[in-house]
């Protein structure tokens, strides 16, 4: 077992105020605070891709995160009050820039055109993760990581000033992006919740409560979702985060999906013009706070299965890279149509089209081994 040993001192300034605490608490005084700490590490050669370091307030997380990876350690910089968030990644360009949001649950292009400080917590969040992960996307020349080795990536403060159900989505999302090579790097995260571990899944934890390390992969907790036909008053919650018009054919079937007994996705359904037992879906859409970790997709596929079981065709038509991505590498998705200038709406219907951006069509097959 690897070990290290920290201390840290600041000065302590001799004032009339510092020598009455000191006479009222028996606090010793000297020339400087100081504080050891004796740490067992984990061993950072062996195979990994995500660890944590975690403790409470004033136990050490930052102190010992500097010490191991201060060149890789992310603190938040400010954002510009002037320009939209998908500006604030650098010189990436702009398909790894709306994929690295996409990878962390940030899904909503009508924010990414938003300044920083006008978004939620939660979204502010998932900006900064992304600007961290964005070390991760380096590359050399030739498309090759630098020195053939993974950049790690450190993130201190990781949670700290958001609600504890985007913590945990959000620790979620990062995990799978990382895990699956969308991101590649390795990453640390450096917290005083310890609720995010189950959901981040590390390979390899730091308690600097116990000053003990911990190399073993957590499972993440299964999310449990409910599914009902709803009124389509309930698109009103949605609306705004689609990233098309935030108007609702008033024919569609709706359906919504609840996680202990919250909103979290929407789904809604229109007949194929021109084509008899064929279904589309219109509208898919995931709030914010739980994007990142495949809900809504779930969600139109467990949709998609009651009108499949119903003897109805199912399609999409989109843009999202997202949705894209996910029907691409499913075997319960069919590519049948792509069109790379889009189609224009038909006349006299209110089918929206979509001329001047590139859609993909799917066609539902349904689970593996369903029939």
């Amino acid at each position: 077992m690897n070990t290290i040993d920290l201390e840290v001192s600041c000065p302590v300034y001799d004032s009339f105020r510092v020598q009455q605490v000191a006479g009222m608490f028996d606090v010793p005084l000297a020339a400087k605070a100081t504080e050891r700490f004796h740490v067992d590490l984990p061993d950072f050669a062996a195979d990994w891709r995500i660890g944590l370091i975690v403790g409470p307030s004033g136990s050490g997380k930052s102190t010992l995160a500097r010490r191991l990876f201060e060149p890789q350690l992310y603190t938040n910089r400010a954002w510009s009050d002037h320009a939209a968030v998908i500006d604030g990644l650098g010189e990436l360009p702009i398909r790894e820039v709306t994929g690295l949001f996409t990878a962390v649950g940030f899904s909503s292009p009508p924010s990414w055109v938003k300044p920083y400080h006008v978004l939620s917590g939660g979204e502010q969040f998932r900006c900064d993760l992304a600007r961290a992960l964005a070390r991760g996307l380096r590359r050399d020349a030739d498309n090759s990581l630098v020195d053939g080795e993974m950049p790690i990536v450190a993130f201190d403060e990781f949670t700290s000033v958001v609600d504890r159900n985007v913590a945990k989505i959000g620790s979620a999302a990062v995990a799978k992006a990382i895990r699956s090579g969308h991101i590649a790097c390795r990453f640390i995260a450096v917290t005083c919740h310890y609720d995010v571990a189950e959901w981040l899944e590390p390979d390899w934890t730091i308690d600097m409560a116990t000053r003990t390390s911990l190399r073993r992969c957590l499972r993440r907790p299964s999310i449990e979702l409910q599914v009902f036909r709803c009124r389509s008053r309930a698109w009103s919650l949605f609306a705004r985060h689609h990233y098309l018009s935030g108007a609702l054919n008033p024919s569609a079937r709706c359906f919504i999906a609840l996680w202990d007994g919250e909103p979290v996705s929407f789904c809604a359904m229109l007949p194929l013009m021109g084509k008899r037992r064929h279904w589309r879906i219109s509208r898919i859409v995931t709030l914010p706070d739980y994007q990142g970790i495949g809900i809504g997709m779930r969600v139109a596929e467990a949709v998609a299965e009651v009108h499949r079981e119903q003897g109805l065709r199912v399609s999409v038509t989109a843009s999202h890279p997202a949705l894209v991505a996910h029907c691409n590498r499913s075997p319960q998705w069919r590519a049948v149509r792509l069109m790379k200038t889009g189609s224009r709406a038909r006349s006299r219907s209110k089918y929206r089209g979509s001329a001047g951006r590139a859609v993909v069509s799917f066609e539902y097959l349904g689970a593996p081994g369903a029939d």
